[in-house]
């Protein structure tokens, strides 16, 4: 299985960059496109309880600034960082925090259970907990003595 998810981590990497690269061009807004596009970071790994984790880091977001879907094995991720209210322009002297609407996707190996997906949110960090379907866990097939 270790040759599998190393192809399913350069799959992602892949995509990763792609997404970077052409993620948002036909959505961007004016506010946006002077800082350039927002693409927050995520982490994805697979635990002991054989299921898959999600880690997005999304600071400032509330709870209903994030939307997350799944469907046909894909994991989409979107939201939007907003401006701080009652700063006007002319005040800043620096601004280095990007925001504005983001939109992530990630394909799904078919072993994940879409229907038992759980997410969490806190401290700026989402967190999706994507278990995999019984049948793609290994079990322990007794072997019967003869004779």
């Amino acid at each position: 299985m270790t040759t599998h998810w190393d192809l399913m981590r350069e799959l992602a990497s892949m995509q990763d960059r792609m997404n970077r690269l052409w993620g948002n061009l036909g959505d961007r807004r004016d506010d946006v496109t002077s800082r350039g596009a927002w693409v927050p970071p995520v982490d994805i790994y697979e635990t002991d309880a054989k299921e898959i984790v999600l880690k997005a880091e999304l600071p400032g977001l509330r709870r209903e600034d994030i939307d997350l879907t799944v469907e046909n094995n894909t994991l989409t991720v979107r939201g939007e960082r907003r401006e701080d209210d009652g700063v006007r322009e002319d005040r800043y002297h620096r601004r280095e925090r990007v925001h504005g609407i983001f939109s992530r996707s990630f394909t799904l190996p078919n072993t994940v259970d879409g229907a038992h997906v759980k997410a969490e949110y806190r401290d700026g960090v989402l967190t999706v907990k994507l278990p995999l379907r019984e049948e793609a866990k290994p079990r322990q097939i007794p072997v019967e003595a003869q004779g």
